[in-house]
């Protein structure tokens, strides 16, 4: 299973390779000011506590209730954008998953456009900030979900507990430059942009 490590990892595609959907200025502002903000303040919270770095980081998500509400914050917002970007790519018509995963998501949740509709509302309805998730959990089957600001599902403290497949940041700086207070029209254009590709290798590690 491919694990995170403590630094940033390069964007995997330009500031404007997702246009029509996020807009480079918002890109550039998320990946190099809010992101970078987390995986520097991860280093620090790990050096001030003595966690090893070198460590994967879901070692400390899965224990984060061991340590300060620092390391959660960060460690979380780290953890969650390193993924974030991966699951991106620029636009395509007609975006869907295909193959393994598709039969599950189908299977669990009636159709695609079932799901689609099921996770749009779990970050339509998330107050204030936070995340809408497609995991897997104990049990192998399929959940949608959310959580609030920068948890995640693999997380000790989390409401919600699995391995995450597919997450969407809904924070406020992820898309007010260009959808202002409109949230769901934000959700319904990132479909678009979702690369399944990245969330299909993520469901075959489990």
């Amino acid at each position: 299973m491919v694990t995170t490590g403590f630094d940033q990892s390069p964007l995997p595609y330009a500031y404007n390779a997702l246009e029509n959907v996020i807009d480079a200025a918002t890109m550039e502002i998320h990946y190099s000011k809010h992101a970078a903000a987390y995986s520097k303040a991860l280093k620090e919270a790990a050096q001030a506590e003595g966690v090893d770095a070198t460590q994967p980081l879901e070692t400390v998500l899965n224990n984060i209730n061991k340590y300060s509400v620092k390391m959660r914050n960060n460690a979380g917002g780290h953890y969650n954008h390193e993924m974030f970007w991966k699951s991106m790519q620029p636009k395509t018509n007609n975006n869907q998953p295909t193959g393994k995963l598709l039969t599950a998501i189908e299977k669990t949740f009636g159709s695609f456009a079932a799901f689609k509709t099921q996770f749009g509302d779990a970050g339509k309805t998330r107050f204030g900030s936070g995340w809408a998730w497609l995991y897997v959990d104990a049990n192998k089957v399929l959940k949608i979900g959310s959580t609030p600001n920068q948890d995640n599902p693999l997380m000790s403290v989390s409401d919600i507990k699995g391995f995450p497949l597919l997450g969407l940041d809904v924070w406020e700086h992820a898309y007010y430059l260009k959808y202002q207070n409109k949230r769901a029209d934000y959700i319904e254009n990132w479909w678009n942009v979702v690369n399944w590709n990245y969330v299909a290798s993520r469901f075959e590690t489990v």
